[in-house]
Formats: C-alpha cells, sequence, structure tokens
C-alpha cells in the first residue's frame, strides 16, 4: 500500500539535506510505534476498568494475611 502525504516545502528541504536517512522507513517506524502505543493504552484502559472493579478489601486485611502468613513459618 501506498501512502502519499504533503509536507510544507522547507520540511522537505530540511529532509534532502539528510540523503543518508530512509524517510520512507523512519515514517513507517513512526507508524508501527505509534499503533503500538494505542494498542498498550487500550489494554492498560480495560486492565484499569477490570481492576476498578474489584471491590477493596476490608482495612486491616494484609495485615492479617501478613500476620498468618509469618506465624506459618
Amino acid at each position: 500500500m501506498v501512502i502519499s502525504i504533503r509536507i510544507p516545502e522547507k520540511l522537505k528541504e530540511k529532509m534532502d539535506k539528510f540523503k543518508e536517512i530512509n524517510w520512507s522507513e523512519e515514517i513507517r517506524k513512526f507508524i508501527e510505534d505509534k499503533i503500538t502505543q494505542y494498542e498498550i493504552n487500550e489494554v492498560l484502559k480495560r486492565i484499569e476498568e477490570h481492576l476498578n472493579e474489584i471491590p477493596e478489601l476490608p482495612p486491616g486485611t494484609i495485615i492479617r494475611w501478613l500476620k498468618s502468613d509469618r506465624e506459618s513459618h
């Protein structure tokens, strides 16, 4: 698939100064990275939604668990 974009002429002139850079590859990498970021954010949002559905533990529960665990060793 080919995608065309318009860029300002001054930007194109700056890009032309760096002939060693494969701009197509750089743009492709940028798009892939951006998609990955959005996918990660979607997963994190779903995880957060699931965590918010978990009821809170009554106060002191963790302390009781820790004491119980220590006493069992």
